[in-house]
């Protein structure tokens, strides 16, 4: 049978109610009082039920995820498996929500973080550019009791602040090595595009990236990253710039979540000659362009298991527990025509 809070307390050398406060992670419990519980818990297997869990909190939880008020297919991705996930926990007692910052603007993103109250949301879920007032706005958000995870993008935070996503430079790292081997035996240039390098998974692709194709592929010279701030019109303008100033452009590397506009005018610019392009996230456009041959890899995390395992690792922050490794591991997973 599984161990239950008596075997637990009993092999803790603790009280009931003193258990009850360390899984419920209430105050007025000692750390060594805390850490005595936690090793009791790893040689004990115990496993709290956690549906019994939430109804003894007389309480179900409010998850929050925080998105970016601009984004085109991916984000519309996003948001649907938000709602999908709200609806089938609703039997966990389990609510979610979606909020929109402004991207753009550092301060306006802040003071709309600032607004989120623990009197409305247990954890928040972050999904936003890196800046020096988004990490203030969620280390503020902390000590007002709201836990918070990034997730897709990572913050760059003192202390061990959890993320949710894939190992972004060797998804870097993997887009360099297919762009090669897809190329062969050509020379020329790479286009790198961006929608803001701002992003720290923009950031840690182009380090994975250019780790791969700097040190075994010096025939390829990758270029700068072009940042298009995910509007068309400056996507159009930087393509046909770097087109015309670059006439070996032997293929395309789109590290952002938004490539339709990309593709298309980057087929249109370079003519007859074919290009290699690789793109990230599965979104309608995506899919078409592989099937049409426009793109020819694909770098994809799983968004429905992105945003459970987000409410898994906020819900464990809440109840003071760690999470299965295992479990929320997000993989790279690489998509070509053939395997959609």
């Amino acid at each position: 049978m599984r161990p239950t809070t008596k075997d637990l307390a009993k092999a803790a050398g603790v009280s009931l109610a003193t258990i009850d406060r360390v899984l419920n992670g209430r105050s007025g419990v000692r750390q060594k009082t805390v850490d005595a519980v936690n090793e009791a818990i790893e040689r004990t297997g115990f496993q709290r039920n956690q549906v019994a869990a939430t109804l003894a909190r007389q309480k179900g939880y409010r998850f929050g995820f925080v998105l970016p008020r601009t984004g085109d297919e991916f984000l519309d991705v996003i948001i649907k498996h938000i709602s999908e996930f709200d609806q089938a926990s609703r039997a966990e007692m389990i609510a979610t929500k979606v909020v929109r910052i402004d991207d753009h603007d550092p301060h306006r993103a802040a003071k709309t973080l600032s607004r989120l109250s623990a009197e409305d949301y247990d954890g928040i879920a972050i999904m936003a550019p890196e800046t020096p007032q988004i990490r203030d706005a969620l280390y503020r958000m902390r000590e007002r009791g709201i836990q918070t995870v990034a997730f897709i993008s990572n913050q760059q935070e003192e202390g061990s602040q959890p993320f949710v996503g894939i190992d972004n430079i060797a998804a870097g790292a993997t887009a360099g090595r297919l762009m090669a081997r897809f190329l062969g035996h050509t020379t020329g240039s790479i286009l790198v595009l961006a929608e803001t390098m701002q992003s720290r998974d923009s950031l840690e692709r182009r380090l994975g990236f250019d780790k791969v194709m700097s040190r075994e592929y010096p025939q390829f010279d990758a270029l700068p990253t072009l940042e298009t701030h995910g509007t068309a019109e400056r996507t159009r303008l930087v393509l046909a710039n770097a087109f015309a100033a670059h006439q070996d452009i032997v293929g395309l590397y789109i590290m952002g979540s938004e490539a339709r506009v990309a593709i298309d005018l980057a087929q249109n610019l370079c003519g007859e000659e074919k290009i290699i392009t690789i793109a990230h996230e599965r979104t309608p456009s995506t899919e078409h362009a592989l099937r049409a041959k426009t793109l020819d890899a694909l770098i994809n995390q799983d968004p429905g298991h992105i945003i459970r395992s987000a409410v898994r690792t906020l819900r464990a922050q809440c109840e003071n527990r760690e999470t299965l490794a295992s479990q929320e591991r997000i993989r790279i997973e690489i998509l070509i025509a053939e395997n959609l």
